[in-house]
């Protein structure tokens, strides 16, 4: 999209942990562009922590519950004001099914795909459109642990993932493979 239109595109890399630091930057985009018409929110961090390191758990719920919900309801509520927009959620197939070595990670990302699915839910009948990205295990350093399979490449993910953009999806669940382990974990487990 960017490579498409790059004077009508901003990528802002910003830590949403840091919600008075993204609030800024917000703000400052709406002052200096007034209007926004995609918004890509794709944040979130995740370690393996078997030995429950509060520090580890509080960090990654402060990235991935709290800045993350400040950065989406802000803005929903800008698109709300302007009438229409589309904002696109990155969650993780992670948050279909609990993982005893990264709870705060897989907690997270449920709590991702459900405040999404809410949002969905209140923006029926308007002109904003929300996508819900979902991906498995993507070749990235957020890619961790012994015996990964099914890892994407990355430009496949991408080249996925603006398609279901463009096309307005409401989810798309990155691979065919994951799909099949989506359908299992939310039917069967």
């Amino acid at each position: 999209m960017e490579r498409n239109y790059p004077e009508h595109t901003k990528s802002v890399p910003c830590d949403i942990s840091q919600t008075d630091s993204f609030n800024n930057v917000f703000d400052n985009i709406i002052h200096t562009y007034g209007r926004i018409d995609l918004a890509i929110v794709c944040a979130g961090i995740g370690e393996l922590n078997p030995k429950l390191n509060i520090e580890t758990e509080l960090s990654t719920l402060s990235v991935n519950v709290a800045g993350w919900v400040n950065a989406v309801s802000s803005i929903y509520r800008h698109f709300e004001l302007q009438g229409k927009g589309h904002l696109v959620t990155i969650t993780s197939v992670g948050g279909l099914q609990p993982s005893p070595i990264a709870p705060s990670y897989s907690a997270s990302k449920a709590f991702q795909i459900n405040y999404t699915k809410s949002l969905q839910s209140k923006a029926k009948g308007s002109d904003i459109i929300l996508t819900e990205i979902r991906p498995g295990l993507v070749d990235t350093r957020m890619a961790k642990g012994d015996g990964l399979f099914w890892v994407m490449p990355l430009d496949d993910v991408c080249r996925r993932i603006t398609r279901a953009i463009d096309k307005k999806q409401k989810r798309l669940i990155v691979t065919r493979r994951w799909r099949i382990i989506n359908f299992i974990l939310k039917h069967f487990m």
